[in-house]
């Protein structure tokens, strides 16, 4: 049988085509390991994720050199954490789950693209070279503000990236002439020690200790300040550790000062009373003795 010349070209460019589908295609679902969520994925009702200690404080951890996860939450309208924040030049393996209905969780510009389904957890891995930002938007229809909610993921350069948390512990107010603690804790959340100084302001003083807070650990530090050198009033105090910073205001006063404020008020109180009755009463019975005359 002789083929036209023109059929065998149609045939070879036919075969090509779906040879070039068939690469495509397996190429998007194992290259880019893509994959669909079955019912062998884990379940997470969504009540629970309060309760889940992966979930209840959605974060960034780093789990090895350059690889971290992230797990993230999605509800209406909102992700959280927001922003996300890596290092340029790791692996990042995304869990994400709903609160609530379903969600989208996309980064654009990337690969990263998911359907997030109340009950399941999402997970994608996914490796960040260079500092960039990118958006993460919904790209499931999940409620009047659907348009609404987006989100960011920023990659940042290794030397600006910590994942550092700091704490303090102080009262609010003391009597002048004691002493009162300030407990600094920080928290190191990288696997490398953190080399830092732990530094508190207050009125004209400053205080400081350098610290090395182990790798996923932390460090507590107390500060012992003195009051007398304070004086009476309202003390502003900062603390800097790095980039990060807690602020609050000391105020030194005698435990007696709002109790003698009370005491007045109520002597005036009870003078208004009386002189009220007593004008009211003599009203009264100069009224009466009117009438009988």
């Amino acid at each position: 049988m002789r083929i036209h010349t023109y059929e065998k070209l149609w045939l070879v460019a036919a075969l090509v085509l779906i040879v070039a589908f068939i690469v495509t295609i397996t190429y998007g679902s194992i290259g880019l390991g893509i994959s669909m969520i079955d019912d062998s994925e884990e379940v997470l009702p969504p009540d629970d994720i309060s309760e889940d200690d992966r979930f209840s404080e959605p974060r960034v951890e780093q789990v090895g050199e350059n690889e971290y996860e992230a797990y993230v939450v999605a509800r209406t309208f909102i992700f959280q954490p927001d922003p996300i924040e890596v290092p340029a030049n790791s692996e990042v393996t995304f869990y994400v789950t709903s609160a609530d209905v379903i969600h989208g969780f996309s980064v654009v510009g990337t690969n990263t693209n998911t359907m997030v389904i109340p009950g399941e957890v999402s997970t994608m891995t996914v490796e960040f070279d260079e500092p960039e930002e990118y958006g993460v938007i919904c790209h499931e229809y999940c409620g009047s503000q659907h348009h609404t909610m987006e989100g960011k993921l920023n990659v940042v350069p290794e030397d600006e990236f910590d994942l550092t948390e700091l704490s303090v512990e102080a009262p609010d107010e003391v009597e002048p002439g004691n002493e009162t603690e300030f407990e600094v804790t920080v928290e190191n959340g990288q696997l490398e020690d953190l080399e830092t100084t732990i530094a508190l302001e207050i009125g004209n003083e400053t205080f400081e200790e350098d610290v090395t807070v182990p790798g996923d650990d932390s460090e507590t530090v107390t500060f012992t300040v003195d009051t007398a050198d304070l004086g009476e009033g309202d003390h502003d105090w900062t603390v800097i550790v790095d980039d990060h910073e807690e602020s609050g205001t000391l105020t030194v006063a005698e435990a007696g000062d709002e109790g003698e404020q009370g005491d007045d008020g109520g002597d005036g109180n009870e003078t208004g009373a009386g002189d009220g009755n007593e004008t009211g009463d003599e009203t009264g019975t100069d009224g009466e003795g009117d009438d009988d005359a």
